[in-house]
């Protein structure tokens, strides 16, 4: 893995840490248990799973995770684990549900930022089968690029980048940059960052890396990637 490459980058245009302090779940109120004529009917909730992952994306989305206390970054790696087991049990059927395959590559993508040991594989496995399902899908395609860029698998990354960029992910522009700066490809890097700032103006955080590039201020090894 080459994580190093991507947080000597996150260094450069990193204003500030966490926005909030990561919050208390409870991963019990997922499985939901309602009276109907026929019985108990039991249900999963989405709502809330998403409110997690929410959460969760604020401070593990990308490495290095920031929390504001070890505890909090404790109580997440907790919920990590164990969304990822509850979420094992409903896509380990026959024809899963793809927005089911989809949280379960992201949470498991970002035990991987919060060093979990087999998440990469269970990320880089569940994306897999998402894409065989939905080939086209712009944001499985964007999120399995961001992970696989993240492992520091830059070459493998591109195409999916690339495709979710294609199909109108406008911040897949800056993935791409992100990935061609790692790559020491800094003509490209530089390119795919102004298509990025074309796309969202008011984002200040590429000017960083714009004006870096440009001014030979920011210089990073080589990833073989």
């Amino acid at each position: 893995m080459h994580k190093l490459l991507f947080v000597l980058l996150a260094v450069l245009v990193t204003t500030h840490a966490s926005a909030r302090a990561y919050g208390n779940h409870d991963p019990k109120r997922l499985l939901t248990v309602s009276e109907t004529p026929a019985g108990k009917k039991y249900g999963f909730d989405g709502a809330y799973l998403d409110q997690m992952l929410n959460d969760l994306s604020a401070h593990a989305k990308s490495y290095p995770p920031q929390f504001d206390t070890p505890e909090d970054k404790q109580r997440a790696i907790r919920d990590v684990r164990t969304l990822s087991g509850m979420l094992d049990i409903l896509i380990k059927v026959p024809a899963p549900d793809p927005e089911f395959l989809f949280r379960a590559a992201y949470v498991n993508s970002m035990g991987h930022n919060l060093d979990i040991p087999g998440a990469a594989d269970k990320a880089d496995a569940i994306f897999l089968k998402l894409l065989a399902a939905k080939p086209s899908d712009p944001r499985g395609n964007f999120a399995y690029g961001a992970f696989l860029a993240g492992a520091g698998k830059s070459r493998e990354a591109l195409p999916y980048l690339e495709k979710a960029l294609s199909a109108g992910v406008a911040d897949a522009a800056y993935a791409i940059g992100m990935t061609h700066l790692a790559l020491g490809e800094k003509e490209r890097a530089l390119k795919s960052f102004e298509d990025y700032k074309r796309r969202n103006p008011k984002d200040a955080k590429v000017d960083t890396l714009i004006e870096g590039i440009r001014s030979g201020k920011i210089e990073v090894k080589r990833d073989p990637g």
